[in-house]
């Protein structure tokens, strides 16, 4: 059994994804903070300075954004779903609503639009403060490849 296999399979047991956050160095970098609240899959990008993309308009850099939505949908699927392969990228559209401003953690969680067994199509939804007061929204579609 691979790295990723045993991390998946046990951050699918044990609601813990520290072990399958260890093996993606991007996602370290970015600080990601993934858990599981209300049976959901919870991602916390902590506010850091090196996600700042341009100091005067005090807003962190939208492909930060980008890039945490992204990683919620695949960490979406990669916990609801029956296989250990990392699900490959289509497309992603991301809306860009309102600043997203520095000094504040940032959340995301995703829902699966459509998902079958070759294709999945995950809305990501992006916030600070409110959940219903969202900063970014994106839509990503994703091949899926079985065992």
């Amino acid at each position: 059994m691979s790295d990723l296999s045993t991390a998946l399979h046990h951050a699918r047991d044990t609601n813990d994804f520290t072990s399958l956050l260890s093996l993606i160095p991007y996602a370290r970098f970015m600080g990601f903070q993934v858990g599981i609240v209300d049976d959901d899959v919870l991602v916390t990008m902590p506010y850091a300075e090196h996600l700042i993309g341009n100091g005067s308009v005090d807003a962190l850099h939208g492909g930060t954004l980008g890039a945490m939505m992204e990683s919620t949908a695949i960490f979406k699927l990669l916990w609801s779903a029956e296989t250990v392969r990392v699900p490959k990228t289509i497309n992603i559209t991301v809306e860009f609503l309102q600043k997203a401003e520095r000094g504040k953690d940032t959340f995301a969680r995703a829902e699966f639009i459509r998902h079958g067994r070759r294709v999945a199509n995950v809305r990501t939804f992006c916030w600070q403060d409110d959940p219903s007061k969202l900063v970014a929204a994106a839509n990503a579609h994703f091949l899926l490849t079985p065992e």
